[in-house]
């Protein structure tokens, strides 16, 4: 079945370009990311590279025509969905007459606001697997979160579109399957048998071309920009490794095989240098090890550099004494402990936070980009950084101005809990007015927090220490002494205002009488 190529974005503001050369016929074989054709566009010459692989059966332009961006390019069978088509069609009349069966795509639905692809995480299912409406088919990784797709339909998965790793584009199918009871065992066996056959057939060809073909090492490194990617990452000299296309052009395969060492006897080495057995064996045993960044950490990545490049920065710390706050906890731990509210010591600065936002409202404001405006949020979304398994998540507490300790304690248990496995929900991620970060639950006194853009200010936490301190007699002893570091954004706040507000809240963590009394 032919598959239209649609011409993808190939940069910005252009929105068509020049056919300069195909590099292909119809007619040829071609493998996924070869080059397919040159264009050119009104700042850059363009190379072209397949997403699949399979025979091409129609090129809608001729050398020198204009090609629009967002419309065909060429035409082309994919290899094996011919394959599916016919297997599908010696199953369907059985199918359809005896059990009713229904093929049909899973479709990769909106996922979060913003977000047009993921990561195939884990597939919790494999292919032939019985499932139910709901089930967890396998867990995805957009920029935001881990989230788990569900099944909508009871049935069998015939097949899944992506491996472990791979990218899936959101209103694109994820997986395929039959609706309405287990395909028969005959007919399964039928799809294996001829699967298998077309494979040992594929397998029986292979070795016969590939002795057929003579490599080149051609010293221009002729690559398409997918394996040049490849080559970077694994830091590979293209000039050294010997191509098997037309012409030395190199594909993916031709680079695994030059770090493997399993380079044939019919590669053309003549333009190789003498250097070229030391450059391979750098690249074996140089324990270099490259991975892309994406999904949370790319997101995060994007987050810091936009805030510190954008927010005019300062840092204020302090110290607090915690010895009544600690003793008024452990006192009521038990007890809520019992009623299933877990107490810990964030809950009282979450809240205190809150009272004294109150007194100080720009601490709970957003500024516009050309800081022009600056608006007021009458919630206190209070954000909590979480070191979850995917990296930094900041969930946070809805509108704490209204709720007590307890429902404060039990949301950030809900939101910790969730946070830690990845699997936030998006609304609990989105609309915080301020943050808090807890250095000290891992170690460490002091920091210089990043402020969570757009919000104005962020806090610190220290790891809890117990330091001699004099009272108020001049004798010395031992006190529960957190430091804190306040980030905050000079376009809005000074250090006055900072100083301030962080001696209000304060008082409320050192003197919790008089948190309890403005809570009131």
């Amino acid at each position: 079945m032919a598959k239209d190529f649609i011409l993808p974005d190939i940069g910005e503001g252009i929105v068509e370009c020049e056919v300069v050369e195909w590099l292909v016929k119809e007619g040829d074989s071609v493998c996924e990311d070869q080059p397919i054709c040159d264009v050119m566009t009104d700042k850059a010459l363009v190379q072209i590279p397949a997403v699949h692989d399979g025979v091409i059966t129609k090129l809608y332009h001729q050398k020198g025509e204009i090609a629009k961006v967002h419309a065909p390019l060429f035409a082309m069978d994919v290899a094996g969905e011919a394959a599916d088509v016919e297997t599908q069609e010696h199953n369907s009349a059985p199918q359809n007459n005896n059990t009713g069966e229904q093929l049909e795509d899973f479709i990769l639905p909106d996922i979060g606001e913003g977000i047009v692809e993921c990561e195939i995480v884990d597939w919790l299912v494999a292919e032939g697997d019985e499932i139910e409406e709901d089930q967890a088919v396998c867990d995805v990784m957009t920029d935001k979160a881990l989230v788990q797709i569900p099944a909508k339909y009871t049935g069998t998965v015939q097949k899944l579109y992506y491996q472990k790793g791979e990218i899936a584009k959101v209103h694109s199918p994820l997986f395929q399957m039959t609706i309405a009871g287990s395909a028969p065992k005959q007919n399964i066996d039928v799809n294996q048998a001829v699967v298998k056959a077309q494979t040992n057939a594929a397998e029986q060809a292979a070795p016969v071309k590939v002795n057929q073909t003579v490599k080149v090492v051609n010293t221009k490194a002729v690559a398409s920009p997918a394996v040049r990617r490849k080559a970077r990452e694994l830091d590979v000299d293209l000039t050294q490794v010997p191509g098997s296309g037309k012409n030395g052009r190199i594909y993916k395969q031709d680079i695994e095989e030059f770090i493997k060492g399993e380079v044939p006897n019919s590669i053309d080495t003549s333009p190789l240098n003498s250097n070229v057995a030391n450059t391979q064996s750098k690249t074996q045993s140089s324990g270099v090890r490259v991975e892309p960044i994406k999904g949370i950490k790319a997101a995060m990545a994007k987050q810091m550099v936009a805030s510190v490049s954008t927010i005019p920065h300062f840092t204020f710390c302090d110290e607090i004494d915690l010895t009544d706050l600690i003793a008024l906890r452990a006192s009521m731990k038990e007890q809520y402990k019992a009623q299933g509210v877990k107490l810990t010591m964030m809950p009282f600065f979450v809240k205190a936070l809150s009272l004294a936002m109150k007194e100080f409202p720009v601490l709970n404001s957003k500024v516009n980009e050309d800081c022009s405006e600056l608006t007021y949020f009458d919630d206190h979304n209070i954000g909590i950084a979480v070191d979850s398994k995917i990296g930094l998540l900041v969930p946070n507490i809805k509108s704490c101005q209204s709720k007590n300790i307890v429902d404060v304690a039990n949301e950030l248990t809900r939101l910790t809990e969730s946070a830690r496995e990845g699997r936030v929900p998006p609304e609990d991620l989105k609309g915080g007015t301020i943050s808090i970060s807890n250095i000290g639950a891992i170690g460490g006194t002091i920091a210089t927090p990043i402020i969570n853009k757009p919000e104005v200010a962020i806090v610190a936490l220290g790891k809890l220490q117990h330091l001699p301190r004099f009272d108020e007699n001049g004798h010395v002893v031992s006190k529960a002494i957190m430091q804190v570091s306040w980030s905050g954004d000079h376009r809005v706040i000074d250090g006055g205002t900072i100083a301030r507000f962080n001696n209000l809240w304060k008082s409320y963590l050192e003197n919790p009488s008089a948190m309890m009394m403005a809570m009131s």
